[in-house]
């Protein structure tokens, strides 16, 4: 059946292949495989360098983009969702295999309430399906994230709940949203821009939600690389600055150059620090386009941040980067904080 004679698809799923992609041919066949959805699947390469990509079955709902560069995550997902013809997009990353009603399941959460701008997957271990990777991720006061709820047993959660962000290894969003906020910003390349997207979705007036039985198994590694620290650092920092209010900014301004400096000796202790001044200094480089995203964003939102302190936490819940009993107290002392500078937002 050609292209043109297939009904029209209810979602574009969008791949991105790099590296070895040792998992992308079992991630397909599983997205191919999916019941109660007609879908097209649109794989980027951004520098496979094993035959993962090649080796692709050649059907006609697949399409694969070979930009001249590496992308990063945002331009990759960003090129891709230009070439979508379809109601939804689905972000799914190369390591994530959904189950078969998993991507239908999205896909209807999305079509039955028009005021959820994402639906996110609850992801589990590939290796322990039976633990959650992530079952949203939150937002710290700070401007951290993580894989919220990590290692918590997966059958305790059942339903639709909201959370700050959907992790995105697998989310679902309109695509006449996706359009309206922009897509993510090429500038984050990787790292948090699930958190920056499931912000402004709140911002904007719509709610992001984990849908507990659409589930995928996540072949998660965390990793501590120093390119990874340095994105992870930078664009918290982003966030902070171009999607807070400045009444926001200036009241938890205390606490976050404290924290600055805390990070930055940690980073020295473990060998990244490097990576720490380097997100400092594309802050300083890069101010005018800081200054322009944070006008864009500013002036589009629709929610004030006091509407949204509920959705911030002040605790640090990072299962695979536990706090040392030495911090303790400061954590106290940060929640107390939070909790009288949130009645001021």
């Amino acid at each position: 059946m050609s292209l043109e004679d297939r009904p029209p698809a209810d979602t574009t799923v969008i791949v991105l292949a790099y590296g070895d992609e040792p998992y992308l041919a079992d991630v397909v066949d599983a997205v191919l495989a999916s019941s109660g959805v007609r879908l097209d699947l649109v794989v980027v390469d951004n520098g496979c360098t094993s035959d993962a990509v090649r080796d692709l079955p050649d059907l006609p709902q697949i399409t694969v983009l070979r930009p001249a560069k590496n992308l990063g995550f945002t331009g990759g997902v960003n090129l891709a969702a230009t070439h979508a013809r379809t109601p939804t997009i689905t972000l799914l990353n190369s390591d994530a295999v959904v189950r078969p009603d998993t991507i239908a399941l999205l896909v209807s959460t999305l079509r039955d309430d028009a005021g959820i701008g994402i639906a996110g997957s609850l992801i589990v271990l590939a290796d322990r399906p039976a633990t959650v990777n992530s079952a949203g991720n939150p937002l710290h006061v700070l401007g951290l994230s993580w894989a919220g709820s990590m290692g918590e047993p997966a059958a305790s959660f059942v339903g639709t709940r909201e959370v700050a962000s959907a992790s995105g290894a697998c989310l679902a969003v309109p695509t006449d949203w996706w359009q309206e906020l922009g897509g993510f910003p090429d500038e984050y390349f990787a790292y948090l821009e699930d958190l920056e997207l499931g912000w402004r979705t709140w911002q904007h007036g719509r709610r992001v939600v984990v849908v507990s039985e659409a589930v995928t198994a996540h072949y998660y590694e965390f990793g501590r690389s120093p390119l990874k620290m340095y994105l992870l650092e930078r664009n918290r920092l982003i966030l902070l600055l171009t999607t807070f209010e400045a009444r926001t900014l200036l009241l938890i301004a205390p606490a976050l150059l404290a924290f600055e400096a805390a990070i930055a000796l940690v980073a020295v202790v473990q060998g990244w620090g490097g990576s720490k001044v380097r997100g400092w200094r594309w802050l300083v480089q890069h101010r005018t386009w800081v200054r322009h995203r944070r006008a864009e964003v500013q002036a589009s939102r629709t929610v004030p941040d006091r509407d949204l302190t509920s959705l911030v936490t002040d605790r640090f819940e990072p299962a695979q980067t536990p706090l040392p009993s030495a911090a303790a107290p400061l954590e106290w002392l940060l929640r107390g904080y939070w909790h009288l500078v949130r009645r001021a937002v």
